[in-house]
């Protein structure tokens, strides 16, 4: 039997900013009718067709992180276990909750290791040095949800916050509603952005190493994702 080509990629957020609830929407194409706590870390696994003529499979591993922001560095050394051999990260926040996108900064310094100090003051965007995240190899995705409860005359000045979010860590963003499948529907500017994602980090893991296999997929019309889980 053929060995699997899997990829690794961490969903990241504080608890409560609907993880989970994304997880099962990729996975299934289905609304979770009752999202509860991840306690550590859960993992799903999706078969992704990358779209070049040969649609070669590549297992994609969805690691959901317990989003436990507290003080004690108890807690990211708990969480240390699940960031080795990351090949991208799916950042997460709450729309209608402006510290969940505060803490984005944290989280991605804490995964990326570079977080020396995880007791101290929440960044900002004022004082935040986006240079920390030139020099990342590792792709990233920022994604917004509730966008459904966000009222329409505040809707423009979330999106501008999002966008300085989008902008520091140079990353595409995506902005949906967790009990709404359409937002993922095949042909829409959201498919082809989490599409460019997992071919990054697919070419992170398996190509980065040759250079001459650095080649550009296709971008596709629509994507397969079905869904192992793990015991």
């Amino acid at each position: 039997m053929a060995s699997l080509d899997r990829v690794k990629v961490l969903v990241l957020g504080d608890s409560g900013v609907g993880k989970s609830s994304l997880v099962h929407l990729l996975c299934q194409n289905q609304v979770l009718g009752n999202p509860s706590w991840t306690v550590g870390c859960s993992v799903d696994v999706h078969d992704y067709k990358e779209g070049t003529p040969e649609e070669k499979t590549y297992y994609i591993e969805l690691w959901d992180v317990g989003g436990s922001v507290g003080s004690a560095s108890s807690l990211k050394n708990t969480r240390a276990v699940f960031y080795n051999s990351v090949n991208g990260i799916v950042l997460v926040h709450d729309l209608t909750n402006k510290k969940s996108s505060q803490n984005l900064y944290r989280w991605s310094l804490e995964a990326l290791n570079k977080d020396s100090s995880p007791t101290g003051v929440i960044v900002s965007n004022g004082d935040y040095d986006r240079e920390q995240f030139a020099d990342s190899s590792v792709p990233l995705l920022l994604i917004g949800t509730k966008f459904d409860q966000i009222p329409e005359n505040k809707r423009n000045d979330v999106l501008t916050r999002t966008a300085f979010l989008s902008e520091d860590f140079n990353a595409e963003e995506i902005n949906l509603d967790c009990t709404n499948q359409r937002y993922f529907a095949a042909g829409t500017s959201n498919a082809v952005k989490l599409s460019r994602f997992f071919d990054k980090v697919v070419e992170k893991r398996y190509f980065t190493r040759d250079p001459s296999q650095m080649t550009g997929f296709t971008e596709r019309k629509r994507f397969n994702f079905k869904s192992v889980h793990y015991d």
